[in-house]
């Protein structure tokens, strides 16, 4: 999905006068009316992984650059970012793809891999733990203590952790990486009527924190989880057996997954402070 925005004297506004669309031979086109014409290109919002978004981000950043308008390509969920290794290397041809948008700045969100950060230009990258902190305030959230469900969370929950001023609780599993099957959830021992929060970055179909929940021993009402990434696939509906509350960002369309109902911080209210 793509969102292209314009500066207004009040903030942000989508530009509903810009049609995109593609010629009868298949190329990648837009449209655009005289409200758009009248105001300042700003940013383009691009979520997901649809490699057409962004041939037509590219389109727009051409448009916004030919009248002398710095752009900024807003892309929260870098896509490839876990095939970073081996072949084909699609973290790299997802990087060229974006450094070929000739953005002014790309800002990306709590991205997977330090790897793919490195080969994409001009990159800001957000953290997420300020924007959580702030965000499950509003809903009146407090926990006892912060989990990481695998090894690979640990440092994103510690930061909330330390955000939060509550301890971090580690948890593990192993993977058959000849199968992807997931066994030996552990996790460290919680206090049982403690309130916590699992933070990690991606929720695919959910079987990490699944797993991980049941190794807690805990009842649903004990956990909660955030994950900065909801692409909720598959069996992924499943966590509302584990989880209150689930929270994420629209960056991916699977957010809007109606059997996970997870409550959503929009990117949009996240960016201005970095454009």
């Amino acid at each position: 999905m793509i969102k292209p925005y314009a500066t207004v004297a009040t903030g942000y506004t989508v530009y509903s006068d810009v049609e995109f669309m593609n010629f009868p031979a298949g190329e990648a086109h837009f449209k655009i009316g005289s409200a758009a014409q009248e105001q300042t290109p700003s940013h383009i919002i691009i979520t997901g992984t649809d490699a057409n978004d962004y041939m037509r981000a590219g389109l727009w950043i051409d448009y916004a650059h030919q009248h002398g308008h710095k752009v900024s390509a807003v892309i929260p969920y870098l896509p490839a970012a876990r095939a970073d290794r081996g072949e084909p290397f699609g973290a790299k041809v997802y990087a060229n793809m974006i450094n070929s948008l000739e953005a002014d700045q790309v800002i990306c969100f709590d991205p997977h891999s330090p790897v793919i950060t490195t080969l994409i230009n001009n990159l800001t990258i957000i953290d997420p733990a300020d924007s959580l902190a702030k965000w499950l305030q509003l809903f009146g959230q407090r926990y006892d203590g912060i989990i990481a469900p695998d090894a690979g969370a640990v440092d994103r929950a510690t930061k909330a952790a330390k955000t939060f001023g509550v301890p971090l609780y580690k948890a593990g599993k192993k993977r058959d990486f000849e199968t992807g099957k997931l066994t030996g959830f552990h996790c460290e021992e919680l206090p049982a009527d403690g309130h916590y929060l699992v933070v990690d970055d991606i929720c695919d179909g959910g079987g990490t924190f699944r797993g991980m929940a049941a190794a807690t021993g805990l009842a649903k009402e004990n956990l909660d989880l955030w994950v900065s990434h909801g692409v909720f696939s598959g069996a992924a509906g499943e966590l509302t057996k584990h989880y209150g509350k689930i929270f994420t960002t629209d960056s991916h369309p699977g957010h809007n997954n109606p059997e996970v109902n997870a409550s959503v911080l929009p990117i949009a209210s996240i960016i201005p402070a970095y454009l």
